[in-house]
């Protein structure tokens, strides 16, 4: 399996049936519901595919999946790509406006809906679609012993759709080949199986989520186990990693936050963990330092897009002095750092980033103009890059020190604000456990930096705390106000919701 895993591109479902010849017994798939054995793995995909197929599934044609994740849900996912289909998880998350837009882009003729979100949406929703019930996939599949017919892919063809997570409008569908997924996860897979660890994953963020792949489409290339959680629960987590004797996890930062947190994690043996991954939101250098002194095992944050570009990757147990930054360039992965008028900057100058690598979109489902959009065009060589959509600077080693994000820079008097640099003068004082800044109009300075920050406890106000930072900081970085939340808004994969906080502080400063 290793040399097909080496290969420049394969079949993921072939890979699939072939493991569950070598390993028929093992376990596959777990969920609070119960477990699935590779052979019946590879058996419920096949039959499932031959439904499809014989419902009108047409190569290239997506498999809308809405619900809570469960094995059931894995199972779609992975039929809807062997019948030649695409897999197009929607954001339970979102409204039933969006759900629709989604559902629509898609071009899916069937619904894959467990239910619950059944009984929230109205009964006309998507009336033009097969709804299939989640929890009735195994009486809805094809008799036993079916197998689909034969689908052998293409480099170029599509296996699934990952809705953005826009706050406003119909999310974009962000498109993956074949050929970006197997360059993405055979590689991992094969890393895994040449160090000769024992995969057991916790897959504990939903499905829909890119996030989630990586706990997921590589363990199962790699022959391994993967427990599939249907909501995040710090008990849970811990009780089934010690239970499970998990190898592997993909946590996002605000989880890791609340495992340290929680009052009993000390008591929990998780030293089979040998590697932990992180991405999809700032992960602050404290909070790494933490978990490197209390999980067992390597940390690995990943930095990227859904939409690919560069891929930059911290072994943080390796570089315990380059916890601020999201690490280097991976192989294969190239990164530039340019000025307003897209000339590249010296190392250590803040710019706009851009990126390319071999695990880049084939573009936004039906949006070629956003498509175009997100991507620069090298003027000399016409070569494809994807706007990162942050701003960063190299250090002299190679390492990427994130600012923020290019949308959220403050220009105050015409001076350019970083919004990270005032959250980490915030985040030193004692009483800070987290803090954010974002940018309102002023009529003085065009915008103004406002804070909004998660107390600890402490005896000073928000007003002597605010004052302590705008001491220490220059005349054009001083914060006009400071606010305290009980919780900072986050999306459904922890990611900071800067537009809310915005939207707090303009209301806030209106009725002042």
């Amino acid at each position: 399996m290793q040399e097909k895993l080496a290969g420049p591109f394969g079949s993921y479902p072939a890979l699939l049936r072939e493991w569950a010849q070598v390993q028929p017994d093992k376990t596959s798939l777990i969920d609070d519901a119960g477990t699935l054995n590779w052979r019946d793995l590879a058996d419920m995909v096949e039959r499932l595919a031959t439904r499809l197929v014989e419902t009108g599934l047409e190569r290239g044609q997506s498999v809308a999946i809405l619900g809570t994740s469960s094995i059931n849900y894995a199972l779609v996912f992975l039929a809807a790509v062997r019948a030649g289909g695409v897999a197009a998880p929607l954001t339970t998350s979102a409204s039933t406006e969006q759900l629709a837009g989604m559902a629509r882009d898609s071009g899916a003729r069937h619904l894959f809906i467990d239910a619950a979100k059944s009984a929230e949406m109205d009964e006309a929703f998507m009336p033009d679609m097969q709804h299939i019930a989640l929890e009735d996939v195994r009486g809805w599949m094809a008799p036993a012993g079916t197998s689909a017919p034969d689908f052998q892919p293409d480099k170029r063809d599509p296996f699934n759709i990952i809705y953005s997570s826009g706050t406003t409008g119909i999310p974009k569908g962000i498109v993956h080949s074949h050929q970006m997924r197997w360059t993405q996860f055979a590689a991992t897979g094969l890393s895994y199986l040449q160090a000769g660890i024992e995969i057991r994953s916790i897959a504990s963020t939903p499905l829909y989520s890119n996030t989630t792949m990586v706990a997921f489409l590589p363990v199962l290339a790699a022959g391994g186990t993967v427990r599939i959680m249907g909501k995040f629960d710090c008990a849970r987590w811990l009780t089934n990693a010690q239970a499970d004797r998990s190898t592997v996890t993909m946590l996002v930062p605000v989880q890791y936050q609340r495992l340290m947190d929680f009052a009993g994690f000390d008591d929990f043996d998780l030293s089979s963990l040998t590697l932990k991954y992180c991405t999809s939101a700032p992960f602050s250098a404290e909070l790494k330092g933490e978990v490197l002194r209390r999980m067992p095992g390597g940390l690995i944050e990943i930095y990227s897009m859904t939409e690919g570009g560069v891929v930059c990757l911290l072994e943080a147990h390796k570089f315990p002095d380059k916890l601020h930054t999201v690490g280097r360039p991976a192989p294969g992965s190239e990164l530039r750092v340019l000025d307003d008028d897209d000339r590249e900057v010296p190392p250590g100058t803040p710019g706009n980033m851009i990126g390319r690598s071999m695990t880049m979109m084939s573009g936004y489902k039906n949006r070629p103009d956003k498509t175009a959009e997100a991507q620069w065009i090298d003027p000399e060589t016409g070569e494809a890059w994807m706007r990162m959509g942050d701003i960063g600077r190299v250090d002299e080693d190679g390492f990427v020190d994130l600012v923020g994000r290019a949308k959220d820079m403050i220009i105050s008097g015409g001076f350019n604000i970083y919004p990270s640099d005032l959250e980490e003068e915030l985040e030193k004082e004692a009483e800070v456990r987290e803090a954010a800044v974002v940018g309102i109009a002023s009529k003085q300075w065009g915008e103004t930096p406002v804070g909004f920050v998660v107390l600890k406890g402490g005896a000073r106000s928000c007003e002597e705390i605010c004052g302590a930072v705008n001491a220490r900081v220059g005349k054009t970085q001083r914060l006009s106000a400071l606010y305290a939340v009980d919780e900072m808004p986050r999306s459904h994969i922890g990611k900071l919701l800067k537009t809310e906080l915005r939207e707090r502080a303009e209301h806030q400063t209106s009725t002042a």
